[in-house]
C-alpha cells in the first residue's frame, strides 16, 4: 500500500515542480520586458533642428475695397431760369459735349441787347474822337497852327474813348458767354446716373434756385478701386502691380486691375495708405459703390530669413525662435514679416546656418540643455 502511494505521489510532485519552474521563468521574462520598455520610454526623443537659410516669400493680402466712378460730377445751371427742354434721362449714355438740357432766361436777351447798344455807342464815340485827333495832328504839321495843349487834350479824349470801347466789348462778351450757359452739356462721356429736374422747373446755381443738381454724370467704363493698405504692408506695393478682386454680384468671376495711385501718406485715423486701382469696365457690369474683396500679391523684394510657423514662440514678452548652440537652447527675439500660412519671414540677430528648433514651445526654457538633436531632412 505504501509503495502504491509513493509511486503515485512522485509524478505529481514532479509535475507541480515543473509548473513552478515554468511560472518563475515566465515571471522573470515578463519583468525583464517591462523594464526594457520603461527604459526605452524614458529615453528622450532627439530635438529636430534645421539650418537657417535665406529665401523669398510670396503672400497675399485680402482686404475689402470700394469701387468708385473714375469721374463723377454734379451738373447745375450756371444762370437762373426755367428748363425749356430735357434731352437725357437716367441711364442715358452721353458723349462729351452732348446737350443734356436747355434753360430759358428771357432777361439775358434784354441784357445782351443793352450790352450791344452800349458797344455801338462807344464805337461811334471812339471813331469821332479818333477822327478829331487825326485832324489836329495834320494841322499841327504847320508850325503855330495848333497849340500843344489842344493836341494833348484830343489825344487824351481819344484814349479815353478807346478804353470805354474795350470795356463795352468785354461787357458784351460777358453777356454773350452767359447765354452759352443756357445749354447744359456733358463735360465728359459717361452715363446719367441721376436726374432731379423736369421741363418748366426753376433752376439756378447751387443754393440759388436749385438745392439738388440737375444731373449727375458718371464715367462708368473706367472705375477706381479704392483700398486702404495697412501700414505693415505698404512697403510691398508699387505702381503697376496687378491685383484681383471679386464682388458679391458675381461671386464666381474674378476681375483684375492695376495699381495706379498711392497716397504717399498714412491716414491718421486708420494708419493705412489709400491705394487706387484702375479697373476697365467696358461691359459696365461693375457699378460704382460696390464693395470688393481684394487680393493683393505681396512678393518680397529681397531675400530674408524664412522659418516654419512652428518655430515661432509668441509669448507675453515678445516673439522668439529657439537657437541650439553647444547643446544649449537660446531664445532669440525676432520680428515677423510676411506670413504665407506655413512659413514666416523673420528679422533679428540671427545668421545664415544657425541651428533652429523646428518646433518650439515655451516649455523649452532659455538656457536649458538639449541632449540630442537631429537635422530636419
Amino acid at each position: 500500500m505504501n509503495r502504491l502511494i509513493s509511486s503515485v505521489a512522485y509524478p505529481l510532485v514532479t509535475v507541480f515542480g515543473g509548473l513552478l519552474v515554468v511560472s518563475f521563468l515566465n515571471s522573470c521574462h515578463s519583468s525583464e520586458s517591462k523594464a526594457d520598455k520603461v527604459a526605452v520610454a524614458e529615453e528622450p526623443e532627439p530635438t529636430e533642428v534645421f539650418a537657417l537659410q535665406k529665401g523669398k516669400l510670396s503672400s497675399n493680402l485680402r482686404i475689402p475695397g470700394e469701387l468708385m466712378a473714375f469721374r463723377d460730377v454734379d451738373l447745375y445751371a450756371r444762370v437762373t431760369g426755367f428748363i425749356k427742354s430735357i434731352h437725357a434721362d437716367v441711364g442715358t449714355e452721353v458723349k462729351e459735349g452732348q446737350l443734356l438740357a436747355l434753360v430759358e432766361a428771357p432777361e439775358l436777351n434784354a441784357q445782351l441787347a443793352a450790352a450791344e447798344s452800349r458797344l455801338k455807342s462807344q464805337e461811334a464815340l471812339y471813331i469821332a474822337s479818333k477822327s478829331n485827333y487825326d485832324r489836329y495832328v495834320d494841322a499841327a504839321k504847320t508850325p503855330g497852327t495848333v497849340a500843344q495843349s489842344m493836341l494833348e487834350q484830343t489825344l487824351a479824349k481819344k484814349e479815353s474813348d478807346y478804353a470805354q470801347l474795350e470795356a463795352a466789348k468785354a461787357a458784351y462778351r460777358e453777356v454773350a458767354d452767359m447765354r452759352k450757359y443756357l445749354e447744359i452739356r456733358a463735360p465728359f462721356s459717361g452715363i446719367i446716373s441721376l436726374r432731379n429736374t423736369n421741363t418748366g422747373a426753376y433752376v439756378g446755381p447751387a443754393g440759388k434756385g436749385s438745392d439738388l443738381p440737375l444731373f449727375v454724370l458718371t464715367e462708368q467704363k473706367r472705375l477706381r478701386l479704392v483700398v486702404s493698405v495697412p501700414e505693415a504692408y505698404t512697403g510691398y506695393i508699387d505702381q503697376e502691380d496687378e491685383v484681383s478682386f471679386t464682388v458679391k454680384a458675381f461671386p464666381d468671376k474674378k476681375f483684375n486691375g492695376k495699381v495706379k495711385r498711392l497716397a504717399g501718406a498714412l491716414d491718421k485715423k486708420l494708419r493705412s495708405e489709400r491705394t487706387e486701382v484702375d479697373v476697365i469696365n467696358n461691359d459696365r457690369k461693375l457699378l460704382p459703390g460696390m464693395i470688393a474683396e481684394v487680393t493683393i500679391p505681396l512678393p518680397t523684394k529681397n531675400t530674408t530669413f524664412i522659418v516654419p510657423k512652428s518655430a515661432i514662440i509668441n509669448s507675453s514678452t515678445g516673439v522668439f525662435i529657439v537657437k541650439v548652440t553647444n547643446q544649449k537652447a537660446e531664445w532669440v527675439p525676432v520680428q515677423k514679416g510676411l506670413d504665407d500660412g506655413d512659413q514666416v519671414e523673420i528679422f533679428g540677430e540671427v545668421r545664415e546656418g544657425d541651428q533652429i528648433m523646428t518646433t518650439a514651445t515655451e516649455e523649452i526654457r532659455n538656457g536649458s540643455t538639449v541632449r540630442s538633436v537631429k537635422q530636419k531632412s
